[in-house]
Parts: C-alpha cells; sequence; structure tokens
C-alpha cells in the first residue's frame, strides 16, 4: 500500500473516531472539502504542510498520519527478526509497541490445559501475552494463535477471546492494557 493510501485510511479512520464530519474537519484543517476527500480516497500527494493542518485539527500527531495501523492481532515468534539493541549485560529485543493513556497491569501467569473463553472486556483494552514456557492458542475466536516458548501476541481484548494450554506447564507474563475512562 503506497503513503497516500495509508495516510487516506488513517485520515478517515481518525475523523470517524472523532466523530467529525468531513465538512467540520475541512473547515477546522482549512483544507477544502474536495481537496479531503480526494486524500481520504488515497488520492493526490498531500503537502507537508496540510498534513500538518490535518494532525493538527485532529489532535493526532504526524505520525498517527503516516504510519500504517496496527493490525488488531500481532504475533511475534521466538526466532523472528525484531529491532534489536545489545549492551554490556542485558540486550533487548523489541516485540511489541503499545501507544497507550491508561493503566498496564502485568501478570505472571499458567495456563491449563482447559479452554477458558474471555467474554470482551471494555473498548480499547489490550492484551500482550509473553509465552515463557509451554505451548497455548490463544485470541481472539477468529484470530487464534499457537504460541510456543518466547513467541508473543497482542490483541484487542475487547472482542470474546480464549486461552488453552497444550504442554503440562504454559506459563507466560500477561500485559492488560487500560486507556483512561
Amino acid at each position: 500500500m503506497d503513503l497516500t493510501q495509508v495516510v487516506g485510511q488513517n485520515v478517515h479512520r481518525l475523523r470517524t473516531a472523532a466523530g467529525t464530519s468531513l465538512a467540520d474537519l475541512a473547515s477546522a484543517s482549512g483544507i477544502s472539502k474536495t481537496t479531503l476527500h480526494g486524500i481520504e480516497q488515497g488520492q493526490g500527494n498531500p503537502t507537508l504542510s496540510t498534513l500538518w493542518a490535518l494532525a493538527t485539527a485532529l489532535k493526532a500527531s504526524l505520525g498517527d498520519l503516516l504510519e500504517t495501523a496496527a493490525t488488531t492481532v500481532e504475533v511475534v515468534r521466538a526466532g523472528d527478526s525484531r529491532p534489536q539493541v545489545e549492551g554490556d549485560a542485558v540486550s533487548a529485543r523489541l516485540l511489541h509497541r503499545i501507544r497507550l493513556r491508561g493503566t498496564v497491569e502485568v501478570y505472571d501467569i499458567a495456563v491449563g490445559q482447559n479452554t477458558q473463553h474471555s467474554d470482551a472486556h471494555l473498548p480499547g483494552v489490550e492484551e500482550c501475552l509473553v509465552l515463557t514456557c509451554g505451548h497455548v492458542t490463544v485470541g481472539p475466536g477468529d484470530s487464534l494463535a499457537d504460541l510456543g516458548e518466547g513467541d508473543s501476541i497482542r490483541f484487542d481484548a475487547a472482542r470474546p477471546h480464549q486461552y488453552q494450554g497444550h504442554a503440562a506447564h504454559n506459563r507466560g507474563i500477561l500485559l492488560m492494557v487500560h486507556p483512561d475512562s
């Protein structure tokens, strides 16, 4: 997908999430409604000043307009190539970036071999599991992922989801990310 399509989808997504009409965003940003419609359709080549005006009007960062929207389920395998940095005693591999305003709860969990079905949490809640031992199936019903030791998953927990262990001992670190109310 090219940048103009990414920008168009992001502008449309942010405008819709804010409950703002096309006409209101055009007025707030000083951009014509026709130009704004073209941007949302992934047409044209908006200038940096146009993008800044849109970001300001949407109360978003420039990066929010330029970055490809994250998927609702992101699985990282233990052997996947990810950004990594080395220090004298510590090496760190980036697994997931979670943008938030709110609270993060960190849990040490054990997952049994029964299937646990979890109802949808409140809107905006995300879960991120890093499996430290064993083998589990986890995620929303339409995006279940089998994880092995060292794998991780991040997903929108405002959808029904499930956990099931397959090994005798399944452990992990679970981050529950709650937005500000």
